[in-house]
């Protein structure tokens, strides 16, 4: 063992004096306090990264795939269903990727009951559609059944303006050419907490929008696709363009294909994200700012402690290295002693509000009623590794003053 370990393992914080003792006590709490908001900030930042792209990725189809074409309504721009499902399956690497696919439609319409109406988006889907993660989002009732012509889910949000309710029959105008009215027999009530959503779509059987519009059974507006993994999903994407243009060259037909992924149809919505984590970043810096000026704080209270210590040492012929080499370990131990303190209390706090759900939110600012709380046990192992380095590199430099302390002085010095 060397002996600048043994001595710096052999000497205890803050025993010379009581105003010492007080110094140091104020700088572990501030370092504590630092490394709190920090495993706060980072699960935080984790929590709504994580709930917000997985309400995005679930509510919106990882890839969809529409016509090239643009029309001026959706008579006009509509996709073979078929075709674009036969150019997929038949490539074995792509299709091993893909969790479902579906053949979707879109139309405005407008809800009516006796005392009230509201304009919406009716989204037709068919047999192969993923509920998964509507039916998770379930405040009453159940999804359509596939089978059913007449069966819609609503938002909460519309249920609530409409005063509407599960098993309720609510008339649905669809305005073409001709008014089209249909009466709807709500069996589900969801709530995703994402306005955009809530606030716009029902769902519905496509069959229902391939009638009013005259279309066949392969018809519609777009398919949506979902893959397994979403990792790199802007290169799968240009895979998929690629794979339906060559189909579409061996097949001779005219159809042009426009592949489009999430992030793409949600710039807004991930530009958030992005900012959130720049603000992340931002506190991270300072807090460490913080922690840095904190330790070297309590760096020069132990030396001012142990002064006398200091000229004993370099009078037995200790280097200026060694000892400043004592006085780092010396001060990483009250580092160590934040670092547990600090992920002792910031877990806790996590924790709590993870599984309690303490803290509230505005849905429809934030899209979800509480902060959400994503624990990451590498991202905290290298936060904690990142502290333990940086406090290291951050004491370097103000330990030189220890080599400007000659032994003649230390001696005058009480």
């Amino acid at each position: 063992m060397r002996y600048e370990f043994f001595i710096a393992q052999r000497m205890k914080l803050g025993e010379a004096s009581r105003r010492g003792s007080l110094s140091l006590s104020i700088a572990l709490a501030g370092i504590t306090l630092a490394i709190v908001v920090m495993i706060v900030s980072i699960t935080v930042m984790m929590g709504f990264r994580d709930e917000i792209s997985n309400k995005i990725y679930s509510l919106d189809p990882h890839i969809k795939i529409s016509n090239a074409v643009l029309g001026i309504d959706d008579n006009y721009s509509t996709i073979n269903g078929q075709e674009a499902f036969t150019s997929i399956m038949t490539d074995s690497v792509f299709s091993e990727q893909v969790k479902s696919m579906s053949l979707i439609a879109d139309k405005p319409a407008i809800l009516k009951t006796d005392n009230d109406f509201k304009g919406i988006q009716f989204r037709g889907v068919d047999n192969k559609f993923d509920w998964s993660y509507l039916e998770h989002q379930l405040v009453a009732g159940r999804v359509p059944n596939d089978t059913a012509l007449n069966e819609i889910t609503i938002s909460k949000v519309i249920a609530d303006q409409l005063c509407l309710k599960v098993d309720d029959r609510v008339l649905t105008y669809f305005i073409d050419e001709k008014v089209k009215v249909r009466n709807m027999k709500i069996t589900g009530i969801f709530n995703t907490d994402f306005e955009t959503f809530d606030k716009a779509l029902i769902i519905g059987n496509i069959a229902m929008i391939q009638q009013i519009n005259g279309w066949n059974t392969d018809t519609g507006n777009f398919i949506g696709l979902n893959l397994k993994k979403v990792n790199d999903i802007q290169h799968d994407a240009y895979t998929l363009y690629s794979l339906l243009a060559r189909g579409t060259i061996e097949r001779g037909t005219t159809t042009l294909f426009h592949v489009t992924h999430t992030r793409d149809n949600n710039l807004s919505f991930f530009a958030w994200l992005q900012m959130l984590d720049m603000n992340v970043v931002i506190i991270l810096v300072l807090m460490m700012i913080v922690a840095g000026f904190t330790l070297v704080s309590a760096l020069l209270m132990i030396v001012l402690e142990r002064i006398r210590m200091i000229g004993l040492l370099k009078a037995l012929g200790a280097t200026g290295s060694s000892v400043r080499r004592i006085f780092i370990l010396l001060t990483q131990k009250l580092i160590l002693k934040a670092i547990i303190l600090g992920n002792i209390i910031g877990l806790t706090l996590a924790l709590a509000q993870k599984y309690l759900h303490l803290v509230k939110l505005n849905p429809e600012a934030y899209y979800m009623p509480y902060v959400p709380i994503s624990i990451d046990w590498m991202s905290l192992l290298a936060l904690n590794v990142g502290i333990i380095v940086i406090s290291y590199v951050t004491l370097i430099g103000p330990s030189f003053i220890i080599s400007s302390i000659k032994p003649t002085t230390t001696m005058r010095f009480e």
